[in-house]
């Protein structure tokens, strides 16, 4: 589960402490950007008894390492590079990473030439680190097909970049079994969320369109046996019960 999904008036050893407690293994880091805040979390998670399974970085949105604006663009690549070493100071080894966005104003050519001249320029410091740049798919109009998203990680050469997979994201365009099939041992960490494709809504897990008895069949064919981790919003009610539903839908997509 991602740390931000844990109720909100709660502190970070709080959220930690619910987390055991209702059976997670580990926890997200989200909204974590400074090495007090790391080690803040990695005591939290010592004391618990619990991981932390990854960084989300936190300015890819904001600050595209696609950005046609170069300032812009190399702005993306600093906060993407506290990110790394957020997780380095959090003990973790995975940093998820929005590659690049295209929008109106930034072409598709320009983003990806841009992207991958940012992700250039942080593999220094990930592989200096330790610490992976797992690339995730999400509405970014950016890597839409699994080929592409396969190429796009082998072009850098680098056990430091490689893919995020989010089950519930991909089917807005595709199928989850497919990109596995695709993506093989380069997945180095899994989002389960769901989605409703004929509203084309987010939804509860699962209540939606995602197949998890496929998509686990498929993820244990291509050797995956990594973290699981919901990326859901909490409830409005009773945050902490929350908690407690998803460990236990987690337990039944696992065992799937």
């Amino acid at each position: 589960m991602t740390l931000g999904s844990l109720p909100a008036e709660m502190s970070v050893k709080e959220k930690f402490a619910l987390a055991a407690r209702a059976g997670l293994d580990g926890l997200q880091l989200t909204g974590v950007t400074t090495q007090g805040e790391a080690e803040d979390a990695r005591a939290a998670a010592n004391e618990a008894g619990i991981e932390i399974s990854s960084v989300m970085a936190s300015t890819h949105w904001k600050l595209p390492l696609s950005s046609t604006d170069e300032a812009v663009r190399v702005e993306g690549v600093k906060g993407v590079e506290q990110s790394l070493r957020v997780a380095d100071w959090a003990g973790t080894d995975v940093v998820l990473v929005v590659p690049g966005v295209v929008d109106e104003n930034t072409q598709y050519h320009a983003a990806m030439d841009l992207a991958a001249k940012s992700i250039r320029e942080l593999l220094s410091t990930a592989e200096d680190l330790g610490v992976t740049m797992a690339l995730e798919n999400v509405w970014n109009k950016f890597l839409l097909s699994p080929v592409e998203m396969r190429d796009f990680i082998d072009s850098f050469g680098s056990d430091h970049v490689k893919a995020y997979f989010d089950v519930g994201n991909i089917l807005l365009y595709g199928y989850p079994v497919h990109w596995i099939e695709v993506l093989e041992e380069r997945i180095v960490r899994v989002h389960i969320k769901d989605f409703n494709v004929d509203t084309k809504q987010f939804v509860a897990l699962l209540t939606g369109s995602v197949d998890y008895p496929r998509v686990i069949n498929a993820l244990r064919g291509v050797g995956y046996d990594g973290w699981l981790t919901a990326e859901l919003a909490r409830y409005r009610q009773y945050p902490e019960q929350f908690v407690h539903d998803t460990a236990r839908h987690l337990e039944c997509i696992i065992q799937s």
